[in-house]
């Protein structure tokens, strides 16, 4: 059994696999801070200078002024702006990778097509029978 795993831990896809794992967790971050950390403050200014982050609505008792006052008081919040954040995170990357695939499409070489297939047995067949007529 320990060989069969090796055999299958080997394998050229599995590798790949783990290493695309690994370079898309990365690139996750970078995307990730490009969202909180460029794109979302932009947004934010263009409406008003509001920090997604720290929109929420409070469920419980009290008021509260920042999502991290709620927070330090055990008020139980729908972190929204949270949210939004993710969600034009998870674009961002959607479209980024999107990119990335058209872009590889493009660099990859055009097939040439098939070549047309002979003729079949029958035609060969006839051939040779119309040939052979002719040389009579």
């Amino acid at each position: 059994m320990l060989n069969e795993f090796k055999a299958f831990a080997m394998r050229g896809n599995v590798v790949d696999l783990a290493v695309g794992v690994i370079i898309g967790g990365a690139f996750g971050k970078i995307v990730t801070s490009l969202t909180n950390d460029l794109v979302m403050p932009v947004v934010g200014l263009a409406l008003g200078k509001v920090d997604f982050s720290n929109l929420f609505i409070n469920l419980g008792a009290g008021d509260y002024a920042t999502l991290q006052a709620a927070t330090d008081a055990g008020a139980p919040v729908l972190r929204y702006g949270v949210f939004l954040n993710t969600v034009l995170d998870f674009l961002l990357l959607a479209w980024i990778i999107f990119l990335m695939v058209r872009a590889m499409n493009r660099l990859k070489a055009a097939e040439p097509p098939p070549p047309p297939p002979g003729p079949s047995d029958e035609v060969k067949l006839l051939t040779e029978i119309r040939d052979a007529l002719k040389s009579r």
